[in-house]
């Protein structure tokens, strides 16, 4: 059997583990949904060990799938949910606290507190005083609890996002770290230096002691024991945070090159080279990776709410059965005007950074059918991200030419077109669509010298690429746009379009 890699993709809805053989044939997947909490209204959670244990056997179950040896792994390539974290006890890993998501919202007022201090904030982090990012939550879960303070004042304690959790508890606690591309959503990494700010952790008051050490992307990194992913130690090889995997794997390693991320969220990554750029327009500055892994820089912005309003129509409203039901009922909607559904249901990300908004359905009729309600919230989802696009060229003094698409919803031929359309440009669509696994996978190649050409291998893996053109009318685009606009405005609460 040719040599292989093991790729794990530890998301905010699930994980999904895949074993790529050397020639780039996918021999196998599996998948496993995780549970999530939301102990309040605009709380989000997740249990830390549900996270680790589905690691583990997601990954026996992809051995098992591709009929492989352990001795033909030579490698793990771990990709995560970035913001999310742990706060676990060194001495026993065992968590002291669920683990926090990205959508959670409980720092709110902390980061209404920093405000006057945002500037700050951007010119050592890149990113913005908002409870997506770690750094404010952390701050609220020390602050709530004394006790929890003094230990980790004392050294007892360990912060990590979701890749230093699974390194740490993979190699059975000998090694605790953290990328750059998922410390630099921590709001507690100087971006400039790649460091620890100690600025910023005075700030939010964290003690550097509970902190992992920093490296680069491209390992080894650490070893997952014997005992753990399987009945050797294998090394982990890559460790990158889920956008910047997106972004490497579709070959987005050069400025100009951009990506969208169809998942729970949406998200929009262009590529800035060895330059990094300040936001003139609410966006974020980020690392993220050039042709050898190598640190370098990103714009991003984040839209929260994409995918997962696709599942609020499933499960919440009972609008569908399954995602796939939403091509045929959107063509079947005829009036794109109205309804506008604004799903800020964790409040509003890129450019608008309104945490306090709210979702909000405008325009209904009596005449507006199911086929209307789940066109508008596939539309919402397009309109968020051209939002996204619009304050990215601002920022580049320049237009993005042709933007690559992957994720889940990137599946939905309707949402891809009308997203061409809104955007006026073409899309271009890989066959493989989880491209955030792949360039974890990627990576983990090159660092163990499976590959040396990835670009060769990524070409074999995403097969070819579909591409959608615009056919939309300036005109009606622009009217469609300003319909959206006016729907955005009701909901904010102290931001201003424009």
């Amino acid at each position: 059997m040719a040599k292989a890699i093991l790729t794990i993709d530890q998301g905010t809805t699930g994980t999904t583990v895949m074993v790529i053989a050397a020639s780039g044939r996918i021999l196998s997947r599996a998948y496993g949904e995780i549970r999530q909490y939301y102990p309040r209204p605009g709380w989000v959670e997740h249990d830390a060990e549900q996270i680790y244990r589905s690691v583990v056997r997601l990954t026996h179950e992809a051995i098992a799938k591709a009929k492989i040896d352990d001795s033909d792994l030579t490698g793990v390539g771990i990709t995560n949910q970035r913001e999310t974290f742990v706060v676990w006890e060194r001495a026993t890993g065992r968590p002291v606290h669920r683990a926090i998501v990205w959508q959670c919202r409980r720092s709110a007022e902390i980061c209404d507190n920093l405000r006057e201090r945002e500037d700050e904030i951007q010119a050592r982090t890149g990113l913005l005083a908002d409870p997506y990012f770690s750094g404010t939550k952390l701050k609220w879960l020390l602050d709530s609890d004394s006790k929890l303070r003094r230990r980790a004042v004392e050294g007892e304690l360990c912060f990590g996002t979701i890749e230093t959790w699974l390194i740490f508890k993979l190699s059975r606690g000998t090694v605790f770290a953290s990328d750059y591309t998922n410390a630099s959503r921590t709001m507690m990494l100087n971006l400039d230096r790649l460091e620890w700010d100690p600025v910023m952790l005075e700030m939010l008051g964290v003690p550097a002691s509970m902190l992992p050490s920093l490296v680069g992307s491209r390992g080894p990194i650490a070893e997952a024991a014997r005992g753990t992913l399987c009945g050797r130690a294998i090394p982990i090889a890559a460790t990158i945070g889920d956008q910047q995997s997106a972004l490497f794997g579709q070959g987005g390693i050069e400025a100009g090159d951009a990506k969208v991320t169809y998942g729970t969220g949406a998200f929009l990554l262009a590529h800035t080279g060895n330059r990094r750029i300040a936001s003139r327009n609410r966006l974020l500055a980020t690392s993220a990776l050039d042709s050898s892994g190598a640190p370098s820089y990103a714009l991003e912005g984040s839209v929260f709410i994409a995918g997962a309003a696709v599942q609020w129509m499933r499960d919440e409203l009972g609008l569908i059965g399954s995602s796939a039901e939403t091509f045929a009922l959107a063509r079947r909607s005829r009036d794109q005007t109205h309804p506008f559904v604004v799903p800020a249901f964790v409040g509003l990300g890129a450019p608008y950074w309104d945490s306090e908004a709210r979702g909000a359905i405008f325009g209904l009729t009596r005449g507006t059918t199911r086929a209307d309600l789940v066109r508008a919230t596939l539309d919402s989802i397009a309109y968020q991200v051209a939002d996204v696009l619009a304050a990215i060229e601002k920022d580049m003094d320049g237009a993005v030419g042709e933007l690559r698409v992957d994720g889940g919803a990137a599946a939905n031929d309707y949402l891809m077109q009308f997203q061409a359309d809104l955007l006026g440009r073409p899309l271009r669509r890989p066959a493989m669509l989880e491209t955030t696994a792949l360039g974890a996978a990627l990576l983990a190649g090159l660092a163990v010298g499976l590959w040396r050409a990835p670009d060769r291998v990524r070409d074999r893996i995403g097969g070819r690429p579909k591409r959608f053109k615009p056919t939309m009318h300036q005109a009606e685009r622009e009217h469609l746009l300003a319909l959206w606009h006016d729907a955005v405005a009701r909901t904010l609460t102290r931001t201003k379009i424009g």
